[in-house]
């Protein structure tokens, strides 16, 4: 009698669209971890500036214009970032744009190695590094969907974001060990090197080329506009950029104030293991919450998933703004971060699905513009307004615009009327066009 072997279970099959199908595909893998690397560096300098800025000048007004320094360039360059992207080498202008980020930010680290720096030579600085970001975070939404196969691109953009949130939480806890112990300049010293990383990633991989519609024939200022375009055409790509926008402008600023909160209403020494551990509580919030979309999330009605989170962040957001113990803001403050990223990411997922890689880029460069770019002007008005009046004004009506966009956002509705006849030939107007040739084929 023969005994037959044990069958082996096969393993189940990876589900489409999830994180794990994603980072299935090599080419996305390579790039996912090597900015990941780069990421971490940039958190690290990030924090640290902010910190930085806030014990140089002792003003919450400097921190803003720094912070504005940064992001700024964004409202302007993006939109030259994505039409370039849509027409020359991405990779080529991506490693062009992170070699020009390594040598500012190696500039900051020997400004402020030599003590007292200059407050306008630290912006000037600042604002080139600004300038490379706004370059390089267009190409790079635009080549992220181009690794990996169309159904896989939530659990790419699910990956995108969570490698990102998990920088916000390594590069704060190593960002403020290396402040405490070598000073800040150590700390930009080791972001220009992380961007070695992502170069080195970005050269490993086969990147598509950019295969313009046959009809996108537009040039100059035309072509610049190209997004907008699109935008104006297509109610759900306007939905979603005008919802990030307004977003970005009213609700976020709160995160670039952040030392401001935990010094005037938690009590908590910017520069402390303390403020390193509210912000990595925050960090790790948005880690779970950007992560939600691509695993446990992965079914759920994304525009259902917007809608929810700015209510869910409204309410934690309103709570986080009433507190004036730290205990209790730990725990809040992953809540906020939570339905803070949950939010992005799924709003962010139904813009991309909705592109067409033509005109990706520009598209998306709109996209930076409205996350990164009207951030800057929230704080301009942010900063000399807590030091009038509190923070907490600051974030109160930052809950009541999440709240109004929460009735606003309703993307079902656009999905629906952008099928309409006026839409452009370079749109996309409906799912048989959405890529052509579909992203991540040779």
């Amino acid at each position: 009698m023969s005994v037959r072997p044990p069958t082996i279970p096969s393993p189940p099959p990876v589900r489409p669209g999830t994180a794990r199908a994603a980072l299935a595909q090599r080419g996305f893998r390579i790039v996912f971890l090597g900015s990941f690397a780069s990421s971490i560096g940039t958190w690290m300098q990030s924090v640290t500036l902010g910190a930085y800025a806030l014990e140089l000048s002792g003003s919450p007004t400097f921190l803003s214009l720094v912070l504005f320094a940064q992001l700024g360039p964004m409202l302007v360059l993006s939109v030259v970032g994505g039409a370039l992207a849509d027409v020359v080498d991405r990779r080529r202008l991506l490693i062009a744009a992170e070699i020009e980020q390594m040598l500012a930010s190696a500039a900051l680290a020997l400004l402020v190695a030599g003590g007292d720096p200059s407050e306008g030579a630290l912006l000037a600085v600042v604002a080139l590094i600004g300038i490379g970001s706004a370059i390089h975070m267009p190409t790079f939404s635009a080549v992220l969907p181009t690794l990996v196969e169309r159904g896989d691109l939530a659990g790419a953009v699910s990956l995108s974001s969570t490698q990102m949130n998990v920088a916000r939480v390594v590069g704060p806890a190593l960002g403020g060990l290396a402040f405490a112990a070598f000073g800040a300049q150590s700390v930009f010293a080791i972001n220009a090197v992380s961007y070695l990383f992502v170069i080195a990633a970005v050269l490993a991989v086969r990147i598509p080329p950019v295969l313009a519609a046959p009809d996108d024939l537009v040039s100059g200022w035309g072509r610049l506009a190209g997004g907008f375009t699109v935008a104006r055409h297509d109610p759900l790509v306007r939905r979603c950029l005008v919802t990030m926008a307004t977003f970005a402008l009213l609700c976020m600023p709160f995160i670039g104030q952040m030392p401001t909160i935990a010094s005037r209403n938690l009590g908590i020494d910017p520069s402390s293991t303390a403020y390193g551990l509210l912000y990595t509580c925050f960090g790790l919030g948005a880690i779970v919450g950007a992560v939600s979309i691509g695993t446990f999330l992965a079914g759920w009605s994304r525009p259902l998933l917007v809608r929810q989170g700015l209510v869910g962040f409204a309410v934690s957001l309103g709570v986080f703004a009433a507190l004036r113990a730290p205990a209790p803001a730990y725990g809040v403050a992953v809540v906020v971060g939570f339905f803070y990223f949950a939010m992005v990411t799924a709003l962010s997922v139904v813009l991309q699905e909705r592109l067409a890689d033509a005109v990706r880029g520009r598209v998306m460069a709109l996209w930076v513009m409205a996350f990164g770019g009207t951030i800057p002007l929230g704080l301009l008005v942010a900063g000399p307004l807590a030091e009038r009046t509190s923070i907490s004004l600051v974030m109160g009506y930052g809950v009541l615009a999440a709240l109004v966009l929460a009735g606003y956002a309703r993307l079902e509705e656009g999905k629906e009327v952008a099928a309409g006849p006026r839409a452009p030939p370079v749109a996309t107007t409906g799912p048989p066009a959405l890529c052509d040739p579909p992203p991540g084929c040779p």
